[in-house]
C-alpha cells in the first residue's frame, strides 16, 4: 500500500488529504483503515507519532459519508474518549480537516470550560462527539446527552483510559451506549492487565501491531546526563544556550516543580511557559498557542501534555526528571521526531532515579546512550556507581558505569510528504468531573519517592 488513493476512501476525504499535502499513509494507517472501513472492531496498537488518529477518523468519516443518517437530538453517531483536554481538542481539529468537505459535523467537550456552550453545540445532535469522560459524563446526568444512538465508539490511548483512574467512568459510558456498535481501541502501549480489561469492550477484534508494544520512535536520538540534582536546573539553562534547540518540552514529575523550572528560567531571561493540570484552560491554550506558534521557545509540561500534545517542529524533549511510569517516557519522547522528522530527547538523571531509568530500558528493549556533560558545564555530577538501594522498591536501584554514546538504528519507513494526520497524544491516568486529573486515580504500579520533589506521579499530574 503505497498511495491513499489505494485505500478507496471517499472523494471528499481524498480531496482534503491533498489539501493538506498527504500521500503515503502510515504503517498504522495502512493495516488499519481497511479493517475499520469494513466495520470491525480493532485494537491498534503503534508508537506515538505514527498517525494514529488518522487511522481512525479517516475511515470514521467514510463510513458516515456512505451512510448519511441524521444525528439525533442531543446525541451522537460517533463518540471518541480521550484522556485529555489537549488531546481531546487536537482530535476534534484532526476529525474537522479531515472531513472539511462533507456534511458532518464535529464537536468537542471538556472540563474547565462552563457547561452552557457545550450543551447548546449539543442540542440539535453531532455526527462526531469526542469528549473526556468526566465531562461526559455530567453532561449525562444533566440529560444534555443521550448515549442511546451511537454507532462507532473510539478509546484513544486506551492503556490510559482503561488504567485504574478511568476504569468506573468507562464502565458507566459503555453501559449507556448500544451493545451493537463498532468498538476501536488506539494505544502506543497496551500492557497484558490492560489488554485483559479491554476484552471487555471489544468483540472479536483485529489486532494491528506495526511496532513492537512501547517501541521508542526510532528518528528520537535518546541520551542520558548523569547529574546531581540540585545542579540539574543549571544544567537545562547550560544546554539550553545551544542555538539548535529550536522548539524544546521539558518534562517534571510535578505541577509544583514545573512551575519552580519556569520561574527559574525567566530570572536567566529566557522565556518559558507552563502547562499542568492546576492551570485554567485558558492558561493552557494560551501557553500551548505560543509555544505552536514560535513565541514561547520552552514549554515545561507535567505528564498531562505526554499525549496531548501535537506540535510540528519540535527538536528536543528533555526529561529534567525522568518518569516513574516507564511508559511514560515512550510517549514523552514521542512528542519530537514526527511527521518523518528526526528528534533529540535527553534525559536528567540523579542518583533516585537510576532505578527509573532501568525500568525505561527493560520495557523499550534498549539502553539510553550516556552522554557527558557538555563542555563548559561546571557540576558535580551524580555519581557513576550503583546508587544506594531504596527499601520502598525492594531492590538496588544502581546502575553501571556509563557507557561509550551510540547512535540509535534509523529506520527507512516511507513518509507521506508534509505533515501526518499524526496523533497527537498527552495522557493522565484519573480525571475529576472538571476534567482535572484526580490525584487519587492511577495506575497501581506507582511508586513512591524518586528524584525532583520526592513526590509521586499521582500527585503531580
Amino acid at each position: 500500500m503505497t498511495s491513499f488513493k489505494d485505500l478507496g476512501l471517499a472523494a471528499p476525504i481524498m480531496k482534503a488529504l491533498v489539501a493538506e499535502g498527504y500521500e503515503t499513509p502510515t504503517p498504522i494507517q495502512a493495516k488499519a483503515i481497511p479493517h475499520v472501513m469494513q466495520g470491525r472492531d480493532l485494537l491498534g496498537i503503534a508508537q506515538t507519532g505514527t498517525g494514529k488518529t488518522a487511522a481512525f477518523s479517516l475511515p470514521i468519516l467514510h463510513r458516515l459519508a456512505a451512510n448519511p443518517n441524521r444525528a439525533p437530538r442531543r446525541g451522537c453517531r460517533v463518540l471518541v474518549l480521550s484522556p485529555t483536554r489537549e488531546l481531546a481538542s487536537q482530535i476534534a481539529e484532526s476529525v474537522q480537516t479531515y472531513g472539511r468537505f462533507l456534511q458532518i459535523s464535529t464537536t468537542v467537550v471538556f472540563g474547565g470550560v462552563p457547561l452552557g456552550k457545550q450543551e447548546r453545540a449539543l442540542a440539535n445532535g453531532v455526527d462526531v462527539l469526542v469528549a473526556t469522560p468526566g465531562r461526559l459524563l455530567d453532561l449525562v446526568e444533566r440529560r444534555s446527552l443521550t448515549l442511546a444512538n451511537v454507532e462507532i465508539l473510539v478509546l484513544d490511548e486506551a492503556d490510559q483510559m482503561l488504567d485504574l483512574g478511568f476504569i468506573h467512568a468507562l464502565k458507566r459510558i459503555v453501559g449507556l451506549v448500544p451493545k451493537k456498535r463498532q468498538t476501536l481501541f488506539f494505544s502506543a502501549t497496551m500492557p497484558k492487565t490492560i489488554r485483559a480489561l479491554a476484552a471487555d469492550y471489544i468483540v472479536d477484534p483485529v489486532e494491528v501491531a506495526v511496532t513492537p508494544v512501547a517501541t521508542t520512535a526510532e528518528r528520537v536520538s535518546q541520551q542520558v546526563m548523569f547529574v546531581g540534582g540540585g545542579q540539574k536546573q543549571a544544567l537545562l539553562e547550560h544546554v539550553l544556550r545551544d542555538p539548535a534547540i529550536e522548539r524544546v518540552l521539558v518534562f517534571t514529575r510535578t505541577k509544583h516543580g514545573a512551575d519552580k523550572v519556569v520561574r527559574n528560567l525567566e530570572k536567566a531571561n529566557v522565556g518559558a511557559a507552563a502547562i499542568h493540570g492546576n492551570k485554567s484552560q485558558g492558561q493552557r491554550e494560551r501557553a500551548l498557542a505560543s509555544f505552536k506558534d514560535g513565541r514561547c521557545r520552552v514549554l515545561v509540561a507535567t505528564d498531562i501534555a505526554a499525549r496531548g500534545i501535537d506540535v510540528e517542529g519540535v527538536t528536543h524533549v528533555i526529561n529534567f526528571e525522568l518518569p516513574n511510569v516507564p511508559e511514560s517516557y515512550v510517549h514523552r519522547i514521542g512528542r519530537t521526531a514526527r511527521a518523518g522528522a528526526e528528534g533529540v530527547a535527553i534525559s536528567f538523571c540523579n542518583g533516585e532515579e537510576r532505578a527509573y531509568l532501568k525500568d525505561i530500558e527493560k520495557l523499550t528493549r534498549q539502553p539510553v546512550p550516556v552522554m557527558a556533560l557538555p563542555p563548559g558545564f561546571h557540576a558535580e555530577a551524580a555519581p557513576e556507581g550503583p546508587a544506594p538501594a531504596q527499601p520502598n522498591r525492594g531492590r538496588p536501584s544502581g546502575r553501571g558505569g556509563p557507557q561509550r554514546p551510540g547512535q540509535p538504528q534509523r529506520s527507512g519507513q516511507p513518509q507521506r510528504s508534509g505533515r501526518p494526520g499524526g496523533h497527537p497524544g498527552g495522557g493522565r491516568p484519573g480525571e475529576s468531573r472538571s476534567g482535572e486529573a484526580n490525584p487519587g486515580a492511577g495506575r497501581s504500579r506507582r511508586r513512591r519517592g524518586g528524584g525532583g520533589g520526592g513526590q509521586g506521579q499521582a500527585a503531580g499530574r
